[in-house]
């Protein structure tokens, strides 16, 4: 059976600091899609060589997991806890940020250097409470690390979880699935979800039909809880993001970069950082 579309909500424009980013999640008809409580949306812009580029400077998290996935360019990652990776187009990086960590991303000194196209979208996925304090994890995989499929003029990236007879490199926590959908025109794919799992599908770019209803650039599909089959059909070149995964039924509390259960956690988690119990990362 079909699982019907509740709603598709587009992407609407914020400002963090001077760049501007698109926001589809959370929206004003969507607070979350449990276990994805934010997606942001980077979408292409262009560098000059050798001039400003995207730079967010050190700052914490704990209590969920910040997943970075590039589509153009590269990100240079560093955290308080020892990890520096620089990512490239089509990769991945999945920090677990657990009891907590703090990190900066920023591009690359080479893309820095050449300028060019940068797109990236960060994903902020729950934790249930008992993971929430766990020691910080991080996991980087450049494109060619990432086991795909293709299929009908598509190329579907397994991420995470399993789809197709191949298992995605990042271990989720909480059997999360993510894959990245390319495809060209008169492409089609078929997912079977468990109708238990909650599904989030956000088009970057492109013509489709979801379901058998249209979907367009920067939206997002929220989909019902009946029923475990998607369809997704391509009019023209698309990008897209795929994930399922079991919602937490937990009280949530989030207070800028930390995520947790209760109040008074969120102001351990303050009290901590500014203690530097999630240790130290220079600017």
């Amino acid at each position: 059976m079909k699982k019907v579309i509740k709603q598709i909500v587009a992407s609407q424009d914020i400002m963090m600091g001077d760049i501007k980013i698109g926001q589809p999640l959370p929206s004003d008809s969507i607070e979350q899609i449990s276990p994805f409580i934010l997606l942001h949306h980077g979408s292409p812009k262009e560098f000059e060589p050798g001039g400003k580029s995207i730079d967010v400077g050190p700052h914490p998290h704990r209590g969920f997991e910040p997943v970075s996935f590039i589509f153009k360019g590269e990100v240079e990652h560093s955290d308080s806890r020892g990890n520096y990776r620089v990512i490239k187009e089509g990769g991945v990086q999945w920090l677990t940020a657990g009891m907590g960590i703090i990190h900066s991303e920023k591009a690359s000194k080479e893309f820095q250097k050449r300028g060019g196209k940068f797109e990236m979208i960060q994903l902020w996925i729950n934790l249930p409470k008992k993971f929430k304090m766990i020691e910080s994890i991080y996991q980087p995989f450049d494109r060619d690390e990432i086991p795909f499929y293709e299929k009908r003029n598509a190329r579907v990236n397994v991420i995470s979880g399993e789809m197709n007879g191949l298992e995605g490199p990042i271990k989720s926590l909480t059997n999360v699935m993510a894959l990245t959908l390319e495809m060209e025109a008169e492409g089609e794919l078929n997912f079977k979800i468990s109708e238990n799992r909650n599904i989030l599908l956000y088009q970057l770019r492109g013509k489709s039909l979801v379901n058998g209803n249209e979907l367009g650039d920067c939206q997002l599909v929220e989909f019902e809880k009946e029923g475990n089959e998607v369809t997704i059909e391509s009019s023209e070149k698309s990008l897209l993001l795929f994930l399922a995964g079991d919602p937490i039924n937990e009280p949530i509390k989030q207070h800028g970069p930390f995520v947790m259960n209760t109040q008074a956690e969120i102001l351990e988690a303050m009290n901590d950082y500014q203690m530097g119990k999630m240790g130290f990362l220079p600017a």
